[in-house]
This record gives structure tokens, C-alpha cells and sequence, in this order.
């Protein structure tokens, strides 16, 4: 029995097909061949267009069945997501709009509008934090910069929602997915609706709400066809990138957590209490297994400038060459250089707004560059020690309010697949690491199993999922990484 997970990122679109009998996924793709584009019509803005990714996520489809597997098996459909982009269409699902992603900052100075028009605790009170540059904010600049465009709205969507709707032609989003929106209600355990009266927006676009492991929607039938796949498919499972990481590495319940570091940066612990920072440097939304009897909320603190400074490094260093140096190049040259790269320093923060700076405009920056000394082994390795010093930084935060732990569990992806990233960040963080061999589209092919009732625990749906290492921090080198850090983040101090 198949089921097949989509992962909608803001680099590529992988998907998977799992044997749900075995806990083994059997098939796997990823679209397009090259890094999906990120439109930026003015400084600080960041748009994709949402039939791309329909178009991307049907290629890939197709390129799963050329490689024999039988299509029609497929059971259930689960899709994951790149969190807090806003998907706006009309009646017929037509897209009004190129969708504003979760890295867009236009939004972030109304979020901030509003929190101080209402007050810190009547946001916190219900969704746990500011609007922030989160999606009702951007919701709201619509409203206010392309009236026009905001009288055609029938749907307001996350970009997992508008695949799941191009899919079964039912437009829908989830609880978890209004959580991210800052658009739930913790206190009331619904829509936000006072939210949406604050900040003047239509009770309306709002799509039908629906569990995040349910019988969602079947497949229109002239899909099903085009595609090669059953007309019974059903979307059982959607959830955003950051909780679907978290399911793929069984991280569900309280004191676990969870990390990654693709284009973004991530930590996520899984907690029982609402839990808020009183100054918005990390997030809480709802786990992908929160119920009413059952709290589950996740706290996320998120670096947004994390793989794509390494992507950028990568093309920067490739620069007049006829193809783009290798990522496992990048690591090599990291490894030639010590801890604390001779004195530079890489600040990861280049990326929009960050949140651990309360939404604040930040720059990217290296410091202490010297043209005798230092090489581009020298950037590379500062650059890894950066985004960890980010990620740690955020983490004291996390827990300060009780939101952390020493044991961390990450796929063998992306930075940790570097072995320099996972030396800085066990010492760094002072954690035991557990990697493992798995990813977003089988996180969310293992929901979609789940949430169709093949599996009867989320622990049973975990079966097949393998461990490959633990690292653990080496007392020869916790004390010196907690130094370099400490000199590192004097610096930033003014962002804070």
C-alpha cells in the first residue's frame, strides 16, 4: 500500500513514495533540476508563483511513475510546506497574485502596527505572539497597497493548501496552518476571529478548516486522470515544512526536539504549554498532533539566512567557472580551517526580517576580514559557525522559557550533512545530535498513512525510520566553541 508525501520548499519540490507495509520509501523525486526561483521586485520582498509549483509538483509526479512505480497503488496524498506564505484566489481557484513567502519583510512593520495599537497581551492572549511578518499580516498589505486585488479574493491559502486544492478543487487550510498564519485562537481553540476584527479583515477568505491528519478531500477525477492515479486518492495529511520535519524524525511529544538547516535555519520543541516569548524572538504554533485532549503545541525559533548563505557562497566562489562548485566542495574547504576561523566572523542575517531580532531589518556581514590572512576556507568555515551562533542564540531563548533539552534529532541533509556544521553545532549547542535517514516528503507521506488509518500511532508510523549516528559534544572542545560564541554575539548585542 503506497502513499506518496509532497514537500513544497522555496528551492525544490522533493517527493516520495512510501511502503507504508515496510516504513521504507521506494521512490523519490525532486523538481525542477534547478533551484526554483525567488522574485524580489523591491528591496525586502521575496514572491514565487503558487502554478509553478502545481506545474513542478506534476512533474514530479511523473517522473515517480517513469520510474515503475505503479501509480494507481497511490492510497493517500500528504503534503508539506514551506510555512506563512499567503496564496490568494478567486472562486474558481484561480491564482489573483505571485504568493508573498515567508521570507518577505513588507509585512513586518503592520504586524508591528498593529501589536502596538491593541497591546502585547491582547496578541498574546490568543495567538501567542505579534502578527509579525507572519501570514494575516500580509493578508492585511494587500488590503491596504492592492485594494482592487482584495475585492477578488475568494480564498486566502498557505502554499500546502493551494497544492491540496489544485489537487481536489476544494479549497481548505488547516488548524496548524492558522496557527502559523497567527491566526488561531490558543485560548479558544478556533479561529482567531478577534484577530481578524482587529485587524479589518474578512471573516470570509478564510477556507474551510480541517484536522491536520483527517479524510481531507478526494482527488478531482480529471486529476486523477491526467495523472496516472487512482480517482479514490484522498488528501489525508498537510502540515508546514518546520512541524512535518518534526513528524518525519518522530518528534511529537513533549521535550523532544528537532532541527534543520535548509535554506533556513531551524530548532523546534515540541511542548504541552502555550508558550510565548514577551519579545517575539521565537514562535509558537500547533503541532500537527495537537487535539482538544491532547495539547501539542511546537516553539520554533527560525534564522532565516542558513543554506542560502551557503548558496550564495557557493556561487560567489564559482564565479567564472562553467559549472557552480559542489557542496560537498564547500565542506571540504571547511575542514582545512580550525575552530573560530583565524578571527572571522560571518553574521547570517541577510535573508529579511529576522525574528530573533523582533522582526528588525537585518544585514549579513563579515568581520575582522584580513586580506593577508584570510582565504575563502576562512569564509566558508566562519559562514558554518555563524548560522550556528544564530541557531544557539535563539536557542537560550527557548530555554529561557522552558522550551529546551540537551538530546536534538536531524535528518542527514543540507549543513548536517557537513561534518564541520555538526561538530560546531553539538559543541555549540552543548546537545547530543541523532541523525537520521529521512526527509519532508517522507514526513509527510508517513502523515498521510497515518491520517488515512493505515498506521494507529504516530510511533507506528515511525517504524522504518534509521538512526545513523549520534555525536555528542567532546569536553576538549565545548569550553572553546562557548568562547568563540560568546565573542561572536558581543557584536550583536545592538540587534537585539
Amino acid at each position: 500500500m503506497y502513499f506518496l508525501g509532497i514537500d513544497l520548499g522555496s528551492s525544490s519540490i522533493k517527493l516520495a513514495v512510501l511502503d507504508a507495509n515496510t516504513g521504507k520509501s521506494v521512490a523519490s523525486s525532486s523538481v525542477p533540476d534547478q533551484e526554483m526561483r525567488i522574485d524580489a521586485p523591491q528591496s525586502g520582498w521575496a514572491e514565487q508563483h503558487p502554478e509553478k509549483w502545481w506545474e513542478y509538483t506534476c512533474n514530479g509526479i511523473k517522473k515517480l511513475g517513469n520510474q515503475g512505480i505503479d501509480l494507481k497503488q497511490i492510497k493517500a496524498i500528504g503534503i508539506s510546506y514551506q510555512m506563512h506564505g499567503l496564496v490568494l484566489t478567486d472562486k474558481d481557484l484561480n491564482v489573483l497574485r505571485p504568493s508573498i513567502i515567508w521570507c518577505d519583510s513588507r509585512a513586518a512593520s503592520i504586524g508591528e502596527k498593529y501589536y502596538q495599537e491593541k497591546g502585547a497581551s491582547f496578541f498574546q492572549d490568543r495567538v501567542l505572539q505579534s502578527p509579525g511578518n507572519f501570514t494575516a499580516s500580509k493578508l492585511k498589505w494587500v488590503q491596504e497597497n492592492e485594494p482592487q486585488l482584495f475585492d477578488q479574493i475568494a480564498h486566502m491559502m498557505l502554499p500546502g493548501d493551494y497544492l491540496a486544492a489544485k489537487f481536489s478543487g476544494v479549497a481548505q487550510t488547516s488548524k496548524s496552518g492558522l496557527s502559523e498564519a497567527a491566526l488561531w485562537d490558543f485560548k479558544k481553540n478556533a479561529l482567531a476571529e478577534e484577530v481578524l476584527e482587529a485587524l479589518d479583515l474578512p471573516r470570509a477568505v478564510i477556507p474551510e478548516i480541517v484536522a491536520n491528519f483527517s479524510h481531507q478531500a478526494t482527488i478531482a477525477p480529471k486529476i486523477a486522470e491526467a495523472l496516472g492515479l487512482s480517482k479514490n486518492v484522498e488528501i489525508t495529511y498537510r502540515a508546514g515544512d518546520q512541524p512535518n520535519n518534526a513528524l518525519a524524525l518522530n518528534v511529537n511529544k513533549p521535550g523532544e526536539i528537532a532541527t534543520t538547516a535548509g535554506t533556513s535555519a531551524v530548532i523546534y520543541s515540541v511542548t504541552d504549554q502555550d508558550a510565548f516569548d514577551a519579545k517575539n524572538r521565537i514562535n509558537t504554533f500547533l503541532h500537527v498532533n495537537n487535539t482538544e485532549a491532547q495539547k501539542r503545541n511546537g516553539v520554533l525559533l527560525c534564522i532565516n539566512g542558513s543554506g542560502i548563505l551557503y548558496q550564495w557562497l557557493r556561487k560567489m566562489l564559482s564565479t567564472g567557472k562553467d559549472e557552480l562548485l559542489s557542496y560537498d566542495f564547500l565542506n571540504a574547504q571547511a575542514a582545512k580551517v580550525g575552530p573560530g576561523s583565524d578571527g572571522l566572523h560571518f553574521y547570517p542575517f541577510g535573508n529579511g526580517v529576522e525574528r530573533i531580532f523582533n522582526n528588525k531589518k537585518s544585514f549579513s556581514g563579515l568581520q575582522n576580514l584580513d586580506f593577508n590572512r584570510h582565504a575563502a576556507t576562512h569564509m566558508v568555515r566562519a559562514a558554518c559557525e555563524g548560522i550556528v551562533y544564530a541557531m544557539n542564540y535563539g536557542f537560550e531563548v527557548m530555554q529561557q522559557i522552558g522550551a529546551g533539552g540537551t538530546s536534538v534529532k536531524a535528518t542527514k541533509a543540507n549543513l548536517f550533512l557537513s561534518p564541520v556544521f555538526r561538530e560546531i553545532f553539538v559543541n555549540t549547542t552543548q546537545t547530543s545530535l541523532e541523525l537520521y535517514e529521512t526527509n519532508g516528503a517522507e514526513g509527510a507521506a508517513r502523515g498521510a498513512a497515518y491520517g488515512y488509518g493505515f498506521y494507529k500511532s504516530l510511533d507506528e508510523a515511525a517504524q522504518g525510520l534509521e538512526l545513523l549516528s549520534t555525536q555528542e559534544p567532546q569536553s576538549a572542545l565545548k569550553e572553546h566553541y562557548t568562547n568563540l560564541y560568546q565573542t561572536w554575539k558581543k557584536n550583536i548585542q545592538i540587534l537585539d
